[in-house]
């Protein structure tokens, strides 16, 4: 289980101010320095205790570091040589696609394509970059003021010959997963399009594209 005090202590002057929430990774914090606010997403330490883990962190995030475009959250910081290592990315404030469809149901009419869009303009700034996301899912989605943002791209990678090693860890989420994927199989960009579809599938139905 990861802990943090909520101090600026070990990250770089990033002040917690509380928890966001957490996953098969790690736990992510609302951090704040200089007045600029962040996600701050701290790897358990099963993960770290793994030297050839903190070798593929270090190269997604600098490949993470590279992605722009208005519909990704971009990487402000990071250590993969800290104790815990993390990873903190622009904070957008809103609820994620999978929070809002609980609350308010499916999007429709312009909203369902404004989304589509949206989502597929921030997987073309992902794939320019290099980075595969791997975890593509309704809760890896923000839906912001302006428009949809995406999470989380550049360390799934990371972790993914990890995760075999380490039980109860699996990284992507079933219904969301492309074929090649589930079946451990080396994956590419489509198997983001892949997420794509499954996710603007459940943003216009309110359910899990495969049941």
């Amino acid at each position: 289980m990861v802990s943090v005090e909520a101090t600026s202590t070990g990250y770089r002057g990033w002040q917690v101010l509380s928890r966001l929430g957490g996953g098969g990774m790690g736990v992510v914090f609302l951090a704040e320095r200089d007045g600029h606010r962040a996600a701050l997403k701290v790897i358990r330490p099963e993960l770290a205790e793994d030297p050839a883990f903190r070798a593929r962190f270090r190269r997604e995030v600098e490949l993470a570091r590279r992605v722009g475009g208005l519909r990704t959250c971009r990487v402000l910081d990071s250590d993969p040589d800290a104790d815990e290592p993390w990873i903190a990315s622009v904070y957008i404030p809103g609820p994620t696609l999978q929070q809002h469809v609980a609350h308010h149901g499916p999007l429709t009419d312009a909203a369902l394509w404004a989304f589509a869009a949206g989502l597929a303009e921030a997987l073309t700034s992902i794939h320019d970059a290099g980075v595969i996301h791997r975890d593509l899912k309704p809760a890896n989605v923000v839906l912001a003021a302006d428009g949809p943002r995406v999470l989380d791209f550049g360390i799934a990678q990371a972790a993914d010959s990890t995760a075999i090693t380490h039980s109860g860890l699996l990284i992507g989420s079933a219904g969301f997963m492309a074929p090649e994927q589930a079946s451990a199989e080396e994956v590419g960009p489509s198997a983001d399009v892949f997420a794509w579809a499954s996710t603007v599938t459940f943003a216009a139905t309110g359910r899990l594209p495969f049941g």
